[in-house]
């Protein structure tokens, strides 16, 4: 009976992270207690695991059909549809701040402001331009083999979330409330330690993409001092643009790690 329940917060937390994360339709209520709280933020790399397989599945059949052009610009609006454009708020609201020049009170006061400003169209669009650009560029490789697309497909939506999970661990939060607060509050050592198991699982029989690791290592150190002398703290628009950032940060070194290096 024991086993059952805890394979049902299992379960749960999961399909939390999944709820929180992306637009995949669940259709149900879930528990938001502490157990349950854990592992959904356990399952964040495994829920960027889940949309890179969709978006591997979609490329599958966009890849050979489609022009390269058309299949980039393709792959990146479904990306956006399966996270509804959740991540590129944050980015937005965040780049509102970063624009204004303001204090960090007033900063902080614009990411909560639901209007959008024309630092954040701006951002919005180089950034899904740039991401496009990358996927493209990926396509044009005349040595780059469909697994490896596949791979990179895969691991850059869960290196991202999980660069985000890390973030939350070890920057502060700018306030004691709100859901960046609620969910850092049930993050333990031990949580960030297993979060990343089911990355250093594909990297053990992937070696190739252990590149991709390193440099998410990297950008997290940059990041993390970054955010700390900037906003002096943490939030949930921070973590959304942590997202977004990371995975252009993963597109881009996979497209320059195989067009100089690799080749």
């Amino acid at each position: 009976m024991e086993g059952l329940k805890s394979m049902t917060t299992i379960i749960q937390g999961f399909l939390l992270a999944l709820q929180f994360l992306t637009r995949i339709p669940i259709p149900i209520s879930l528990p938001w207690k502490k157990e349950t709280i854990k592992v959904a933020l356990i399952s964040f790399g495994l829920v960027g695991f889940v949309i890179g397989g969709i978006l591997t599945g979609f490329l599958y059949f966009a890849y050979p059909l489609l022009p390269y052009w058309m299949s980039a610009f393709a792959i990146i609006s479904f990306w956006v549809f399966l996270t509804g454009g959740l991540h590129l708020d944050g980015l937005m609201d965040v780049a509102d701040a970063l624009g204004s020049n303001a204090s960090l009170e007033k900063q902080r006061e614009i990411m909560k402001d639901p209007h959008v400003g024309s630092f954040s169209v701006l951002t919005v669009v180089f950034h899904l331009g740039w991401k496009t650009a990358f996927v493209y560029g990926l396509f044009t490789i005349d040595t780059i083999e469909f697994y490896q697309l596949s791979l990179i497909f895969l691991f850059v939506p869960a290196c991202s979330r999980l660069l985000a999970l890390y973030l939350l661990y070890f920057v502060p939060v700018m306030k004691q409330e709100g859901l960046a607060y609620e969910w850092k509050k049930h993050l333990s050592y031990k949580d960030a330690i297993i979060a990343v198991l089911p990355i250093a699982f594909i990297v053990f029989f992937a070696p190739i993409m252990a590149y991709l690791f390193v440099a998410y290592c990297f950008i997290f150190f940059i990041l993390q001092l970054l955010i700390k002398k900037t906003f002096h703290g943490i939030n949930g628009d921070v973590v959304g643009a942590s997202i977004e950032g990371g995975e252009l940060w993963g597109l881009a070194l996979a497209w320059m790690y195989i067009s100089f290096v690799m080749v």
